[in-house]
């Protein structure tokens, strides 16, 4: 069972980050697709290097690369999760333009019928970006942007940040420990709300 994860230039790369250590943990297999902008964005913020995060898939494939595996239809995966989705590199999958291996491997994604999972990180957002959102819908792909489920009653940002890996995981179809879900008993005996 394999899976490509992309982490593009938008804010929130802690997400794609702490994505792949859950993909690991579950025993998948990661491809990683890493943008220019995203090496940026981990700069910014985090403490980790790009070496640091690469360590976290067993196969990490140059964006500049449009003949790596993920590239090919017959390059077999159970889908891909681009977290955090960039309104650029969104706007190209919309509009099925494939300049980077990162938008090519979700353009095969879509073509193949295999799981795309988008997670945009922008706030506000304008019509263009929610046209985009809406032909990627309508094309095939899952838009699931981070979203605080406050219900979980996170104590850390880790939390926060764990619920929503669970969450997209669960959109693959991967069992994961990492979601408080909606009315089941919580730690204390309790019931939740």
């Amino acid at each position: 069972m394999r899976v490509v994860v992309g982490l593009s230039g938008a804010s929130g790369v802690v997400y794609g980050v702490r994505l792949l250590e859950a993909l690991g943990a579950l025993g998948v297999e990661r491809h990683l697709v890493l943008s220019k902008a995203a090496a940026m964005t981990l700069a910014y913020e985090t403490d980790l290097t790009t070496a640091e995060v690469k360590r976290r898939a067993e196969h990490v494939h140059d964006n500049a690369d449009v003949g790596a595996g993920p590239a090919s239809g017959s390059f077999r995966a159970l889908g891909m999760i681009i977290a955090p989705c960039s309104m650029r590199t969104l706007a190209e999958i919309a509009q099925g333009l494939a300049t980077s291996l990162l938008t090519r491997a979700a353009d095969v994604a879509l073509k193949e019928r295999r799981r795309l999972v988008l997670a945009p990180r922008e706030t506000p957002l304008h019509l263009g970006h929610l046209r985009n959102m809406a032909q990627v819908s309508e094309i095939g792909a899952i838009v699931a942007p981070p979203m605080p489920a406050f219900y979980a009653q996170p104590k850390t940002l880790d939390d926060l940040v764990d619920h929503q890996v669970g969450r997209w995981l669960d959109l693959l179809g991967l069992d994961n420990e990492l979601v408080r879900r909606w009315r089941e008993p919580r730690a204390n005996g309790g019931e939740g709300e």
